[in-house]
């Protein structure tokens, strides 16, 4: 094996390379909402039916994403699509709920039978207090 190969095949696709030059201000937009949402490139991904490629282009460019990509980006990060294309400060749509992954899926969580939701809702409550109690020791 090579040092090379060795070296990639611990590769999970998390990792990340830092930056060469600083994002444009467009770019670091995104990037910022996506963090700020608590998601990683790929998941955005994911959740918008694009590439992680995609989007990490779209980070480093002071260009706007495809019209098509824009709404699809403004709903899962949370913010009007106007707010993706200006350099001004966002303001979170509050949805009276958690950010990020942890909304999205609780909004799934909304669309099952209410005896389903019960179920999660005792279990992430239990979740939590068990984070609480030993947190506190």
């Amino acid at each position: 094996m090579t040092k090379d190969f060795t070296q990639n095949m611990f590769y999970n696709g998390v990792m990340s390379r830092k930056l060469s030059k600083p994002r444009p201000p467009l770019g670091a937009r995104l990037a910022e909402l996506r963090k700020a949402a608590g998601l990683t490139q790929m998941e955005l991904a994911e959740l918008i039916d694009e590439s992680q490629q995609n989007i990490a282009y779209w980070e480093q460019i002071d260009k706007p994403p495809r019209s098509d990509a824009i709404p699809k980006l403004a709903k899962v990060l949370g913010v009007r699509a106007e707010e993706l294309l200006t350099l001004e400060k966002a303001t979170p749509l509050r949805r009276g709920g958690p950010a990020g992954k942890v909304r999205l899926l609780f909004e799934e969580v909304s669309r099952l039978p209410r005896q389903q939701q019960n179920k999660i809702v005792e279990f992430v409550s239990a979740v939590v207090s068990q984070y609480k109690n030993t947190a506190n020791l």
